[in-house]
């Protein structure tokens, strides 16, 4: 099998990393961080408006490209690396997915292709109270009422909430399985907190519900059906948090090199140290390495298949732990500046750190491949979600 980028995936990195060296480098990044801006309005714009990415992997037919995993792997490697505040990852990986699998054709027109054309933006509600996407433990409960059905409960830790109008909501129903749920925002009902997150490049919010009345155009698709296709939303989701978490680790890699290269000690570079070249190569290591599994996981989901959610798990386990390890080492090599909070570092060392939980430890992932090989038999589940 050839692996190597067409020309025209070539292009859609080069135009990504263009467009944020211009528009979301370092300054920008710092702006947004000490304004608190959940997003920047007018890099949205861009990428979604001008570069067209929210709808790479949508249908032609909705004005999407009809790409695959694969190519917005390219995207989501590109916005790693420049922490670009915008709710991308929620709003064309796991919102625009969901409603394109379970969506009517109304409800495909009526919400899905806004968030194509950039003229809203959306998130996903998956968690539960402790912040995994344990689909059998949410909290957002949905009754039977004698008009359609009544919505209670919370929904914890929903990324990219502060920055979206629509929301789409799991909800569990005692007798009819799982529903998705379409919210435009605000809804009567709904109560929308910003909660304090780990990461401020990625707000997280949590949704209360109180009596919230819930009609057959607001359940995308048939109520008590979205279990599986959740199951395979969150697989490439995670799939492509692999290729975010590549770019992370190759920022981090970047500034570093850039910092040693001119940081002097005893009338010497740092670099030039054999203890710093070791730490280096160990990064470079890490980065080729979780860049050949990121590239395996995509690969996995556009091909399909009954491995394909293992393999996007094997790959987010082993590219979460390198984004680990790759942002302590660039904090450690840049001394004492590095543990400042002028110096970008520790945003790239929380989103490290907040993606290793975002979709599920790198730990229940391992359980989740294990569990598939037939080699762990006290795994809770057969699946990471």
């Amino acid at each position: 099998m050839d692996v190597s980028l067409s020309e025209d995936q070539r292009l859609i990195g080069e135009s990504v990393r263009g467009y944020l060296a211009e528009h979301a480098g370092p300054e920008q990044l710092r702006k947004a961080v000490e304004d608190g801006q959940a997003f920047a309005p007018s890099l949205w714009r861009g990428l979604t408006q001008d570069l067209g990415l929210v709808g790479l992997m949508a249908p032609e037919a909705l004005g999407g490209a009809g790409l695959g995993a694969r190519d917005m792997a390219l995207v989501l490697e590109a916005l790693g690396e420049h922490l670009a505040p915008a709710p991308f990852f929620e709003t064309a990986v796991l919102a625009l997915p969901a409603l394109l699998a379970l969506g009517r054709p109304d409800q495909v027109e009526r919400w899905a292709a806004p968030l194509v054309a950039g003229e809203r933006r959306a998130c996903l509600a998956f968690a539960d109270a402790q912040g995994r996407p344990d689909l059998d433990a949410l909290e957002a409960q949905l009754t039977t009422t004698p008009t359609g059905w009544r919505l209670d409960g919370r929904s914890r830790f929903v990324s990219g909430l502060p920055a979206s109008d629509l929301v789409l909501v799991v909800a569990r129903h005692p007798d009819e399985g799982l529903s998705l749920l379409a919210l435009p925002l605000p809804a009567a009902g709904v109560t929308a907190l910003s909660v304090p997150s780990l990461d401020p490049t990625r707000p997280m919010g949590e949704l209360a519900f109180d009596a919230v009345e819930v009609s057959a155009d607001d359940i995308v698709g048939a109520a008590g059906q979205a279990r599986k296709a959740l199951h395979d939303v969150l697989a490439t989701a995670a799939a492509l948090l692999a290729a975010e978490a590549v770019g992370v680790a190759q920022a981090c890699l970047d500034m570093t090199l850039a910092y040693v290269q001119e940081r002097k000690q005893f009338g010497r570079t740092i670099g030039s140290f054999q203890a710093v070249k070791h730490a280096l190569a160990d990064m470079v290591a890490d980065i080729e390495a979780a860049r050949s599994a990121a590239l395996y996981g995509v690969l996995a989901i556009d091909q399909g298949g009954p491995d394909a959610s293992a393999a996007a798990s094997a790959s987010l386990a082993w590219c979460l732990d390198a984004a680990k390890r790759c942002a302590g080492q660039a904090i450690q090599l840049h001394g004492g500046v590095g543990f400042t909070w002028e110096h970008l570092a520790h945003l790239y060392f929380k989103r490290a750190w907040s993606n290793a939980t975002f979709l599920g430890a790198p730990e229940r992932h391992r359980e989740h491949v294990a569990a598939r090989m037939g080699l762990d038999a006290t795994a809770p589940s057969s699946e990471p979600h």
